[in-house]
């Protein structure tokens, strides 16, 4: 009878966790809102900016980029600024889950 009660307090901790859990990442969430990373492409020619959560904020062209025979190029420098900003703002994001899921059985969440 007792081993039975031993397992609804081992529940009540696991709720607990978990709900302590959420709230981080919710937090987390709000955090990662204001936190900017910077892609670059065409050595620095084009610069992303980017939320840790991967909305683009920001697109700077170096003036030199703007000639109209260049606008393939000028797309492809662009291109390739946003996803070097996704990829970092995905490694941002890994990094502060990494935080919050510390310590937690593997298994959890992806881990």
């Amino acid at each position: 009878m007792f081993g039975a009660m031993k397992g609804l307090g081992d529940i009540g901790k696991m709720m607990k966790q978990a709900k302590e859990m959420q709230e981080k990442m919710a937090q987390m969430q709000e955090e990662l809102d204001h936190v900017e990373v910077e892609g670059r492409s065409g050595a620095g020619l084009v610069q992303a900016v980017m939320s840790a959560k991967g909305d683009l904020r920001k697109l700077t062209i170096d003036p030199s980029l703007l000639n109209p025979n260049d606008a393939e190029m000028v797309s492809d420098l662009i291109v390739a600024a946003v996803a070097d900003a996704r990829e970092k703002a995905a490694v941002k994001m890994q990094e502060e889950m990494a935080k919050i899921t510390q310590g937690l059985p593997p298994g959890i969440f992806g881990g």
